[in-house]
């Protein structure tokens, strides 16, 4: 019976994840479409300077963290990465989410979703042509569906409605924003792995901490460092159109709370867990966005957009194949 309830807590707390999960980004990409294709005020004038979302969620995200830490870490600083060990992730944190934001002025959200889903294609050939590493076929496969789905979308033709939201409809260079923004998360997700073999009592929230900490530090200087920086006129803009600056701090709030609810998840269930929620969220914004914000896809591009989930799916498929495994190992010793 004692099994039972515990079985039953445990679903309910991976209900709840996935709900907090799914919720909290999903609506963050709601936002971030809107203030991307959105013309405010009487004159229509558009939100231009996206980057400056990175700034406002880096101050958030840092008082959160900040306040998380107060409240729940139980253990001493002693043995966390120090804050100035964060100072090179840091730069690339800060510059590669700005790209993939400043993506969506040239293509739609959808685009922009599925180019970001196909991480694993610069993290292989990384893997290939610096480390020599060889991959299994399956995995290959994967990769082979996630480019293809991906390339065949950005080939088709998208609709004139969607095209007319876009600020500057430029995929060629929306796709090349993203991919660059996929290379600077490689380097950043390597960096923090490092920082982590290196102090191993280092806690998510100290890594959220320190990444937001220098990501204010260089989106204030790139932002505020002059007379002519962009920050000024987003503030200007924010105080002209009350109703972006609520769009932004709602957007804040949704990325802080979605961090408590990733952190949840890996601390419980794992980072597998974690993996699958996120990547069926990702579709599941592509259908919001596509039903709800007026995005129209093709039945060629739904095609498409199943062809790199189905990819996705496989790829966490024999990453659980391989989790079980070692899991078998450990009980044989």
């Amino acid at each position: 019976m004692e099994a039972h309830g515990f079985g039953l807590r445990r679903v309910l707390v991976l209900a709840f994840c996935v709900a907090g999960i799914w919720s909290a980004y999903i609506y963050q990409g709601v936002l971030q479409e809107t203030l991307s294709t959105k013309r405010f005020g009487p004159d229509g004038k558009r939100f231009e300077h996206l980057a400056f979302l990175n700034l406002a969620q880096n101050v958030v995200c840092l008082v959160w963290s900040y306040i998380m830490i107060k409240i729940w870490s139980r253990r001493t600083t002693a043995g966390g990465a120090p804050w100035w060990t964060y100072w090179s992730a840091g730069i690339t944190n800060t510059i590669g989410p700005a790209m993939g934001i400043e993506a969506l002025k040239y293509i739609s959200y959808p685009a922009q979703v599925l180019a970001k889903s196909s991480k694993m294609i610069p993290v292989m050939l990384m893997g290939t042509l610096v480390y020599g590493i060889r991959y299994t076929i399956p995995e290959y496969l994967c990769t082979f569906l996630v480019a293809g789905g991906v390339s065949t979308f950005a080939l088709l033709k998208t609709s004139s409605k969607t095209i007319s939201k876009l600020a500057h409809p430029n995929a060629p260079l929306g796709y090349g924003l993203c991919f660059l923004n996929l290379a600077f998360d490689g380097f950043t997700n390597a960096t923090q792995d490092s920082l982590t073999a290196r102090y191993p009592k280092t806690t998510a929230w100290d890594i959220m901490l320190g990444m937001n900490l220098w990501g204010t530090i260089y989106n204030m200087l790139y932002m505020f460092g002059w007379p002519q920086g962009i920050g000024f006129e987003a503030v200007q803009f924010c105080k002209q159109y009350p109703e972006a600056a609520w769009d932004i701090f709602l957007y804040c709030l949704c990325g802080a709370v979605g961090q408590n609810f990733i952190f949840l998840t890996i601390s419980r269930f794992g980072s597998l867990a974690n993996t699958t929620i996120t990547t069926t969220r990702k579709f599941v914004s592509i259908v919001v966005s596509s039903v709800l914000s007026g995005n129209p896809l093709s039945a060629k591009q739904w095609g498409c957009v199943a062809m790199v989930f189905s990819g996705l799916s496989y790829q966490i498929y024999l990453k659980w194949k391989k989790l079980k495994k070692l899991q078998k190992k450990k009980k044989a010793t």
